[in-house]
């Protein structure tokens, strides 16, 4: 065994993530190797260090975004690396299962007891399907993903189909109270930008309810759709003038939005609060040096439409 591999192995050892026989291998390449035992040392040590230091749990927003970025990528990664690895590179299949005999073992049994179990569940309820209006809404927790968002102009019901194992179908009114939740997991955390949109429309007819607001808050900050963003604001336009974080939100979208649609916007929506001390800063430095002529512009205009300050 070679000390390159030994070191770029020890972080796993250390944490406990080695397969046994790896371990074993590593275990008694450093007893008669000084350097890598060394190595070992050092890194057991720094592990205890770390281990000392608190842990600060993440924030709900932090998490949010970061699952978002992580699907996005996922969803324009390039494909069929997988199974080029499988087709094409059965060493490195052999190398994972000769360290780690057990896990061939478990993907055996488990695939018997899926099939098993599978067959059980068509024989035993051969008219059960898996989509239904009447199937209760799972914790945010088991959904994967938002599928699509539809609703009906005769009726105001709303469709969502959402995927937890497999794909899933909730119907009935912006009322209702599963209807609620899923339009805000869906807004958060999905994927697609198309169904985050439908999402965030649809939230903007009950800007009034405390969650709902949250949600189109944190749309208008971190959705990197700028069409999802329009649709924040249009909701939390209303709210400009009353509400603190609506406003907060909405100039730092003034400030620092990439999308020249997405402030222009947000400009206008803050023409009923102007005359505030923090809107009023933000117009100041607009109409200084901001690099759109158009905002430039605009802001001046409403400064001067403002009465001066003794």
């Amino acid at each position: 065994m070679k000390c390159e591999w030994v070191r770029e192995n020890i972080t796993l050892h250390v944490y406990g993530e080695l397969a046994d026989d790896a371990r074993h291998e590593l275990d008694q390449h450093i007893a008669r190797c000084a350097d890598c035992a060394a190595e070992l040392k050092a890194e057991q040590e720094f592990h205890v260090l770390l281990a000392q230091e608190p842990s600060p749990d993440p924030t709900p927003n932090l998490l949010a975004a970061s699952r978002m970025r992580l699907q996005e990528a996922l969803e324009t990664a390039e494909q069929g690396r997988f199974w080029q690895r499988l087709a094409f590179d059965p060493a490195n299949w052999l190398r994972q299962t000769r360290f780690s005999p057990a896990l061939a073992s478990a993907i055996l049994i488990l695939g018997f007891a899926g099939g098993v179990g599978t067959a059980y569940r068509v024989l035993a309820h051969p008219s059960q399907t898996a989509s239904t209006s009447a199937t209760p809404t799972p914790a945010e927790a088991s959904i994967t993903g938002i599928r699509s968002i539809t609703q009906d102009p005769s009726s105001n019901q709303i469709n969502i189909k959402y995927d937890t194992v497999s794909t899933s179908e909730a119907q009935g009114s912006m009322n209702d109270q599963r209807i609620q939740q899923l339009l805000l997991f869906a807004a958060r955390n999905n994927y697609n930008s198309g169904v985050r949109m439908d999402s965030v429309d649809l939230l903007t007819k009950k800007p009034d309810v405390s969650q709902v607001r949250d949600a189109l808050i944190y749309a208008l900050r971190y959705d990197t759709n700028p069409g999802v963003r329009l649709k924040a604001l249009d909701g939390l336009g209303r709210f400009v003038k009353d509400d603190v974080r609506v406003r907060d939100v909405v100039l730092e979208a003034l400030v620092n939005d990439s999308n020249p649609g997405v402030r222009t916007e947000a400009l206008r929506l803050i023409e009923p609060a102007k005359a505030d001390g923090s809107v009023r800063g933000v117009l100041m430095t607009l109409a200084a040096k901001d690099q759109s002529q158009y905002i430039k512009s605009q802001a001046r205009t409403m400064l001067a439409q403002l009465p001066e300050i003794d």
